[in-house]
């Protein structure tokens, strides 16, 4: 199931990302796709609170630490730019399915990156 939230739709995940040798188009699809399966369970689990929206990013958070090593082999890694871009896109997420408060920190609280 592919997210509805027209927002979500219009959103240039990782934009930063992209263009950037340093950061392997192949690699960055793959963060691109958590960031959309996170948007995918989402609105299929409909979190009542903060509480709930944390379990689901830290969830997608712990697939971009699975993902390090992607980078790792590509001759890149989740550094400064990376971790940046990354942690936004997790807020424009969590603002665009209505919780603006979430703490930013808090979504990718599990990273290791």
């Amino acid at each position: 199931m592919a997210p509805t939230n027209q927002q979500v739709l219009d959103h240039p995940f990782l934009k930063g990302l992209y263009g950037d040798p340093y950061f392997p188009d192949h690699v960055v699809d793959k963060g691109k796709a958590i960031l959309l399966r996170l948007c995918e369970r989402i609105e299929s689990e409909r979190p009542s609170d903060v509480a709930a929206l944390y379990v689901l990013t830290r969830a997608a958070t712990e697939e971009f630490n699975d993902l390090e090593a992607d980078f790792h082999e590509a001759g890149s890694e989740i550094e400064t730019v990376a971790r940046e871009e990354i942690a936004e896109d997790f807020w424009f997420v969590a603002s665009a399915y209505g919780f603006p408060d979430a703490d930013a920190e808090e979504l990718i609280a599990t990273r290791d990156w």
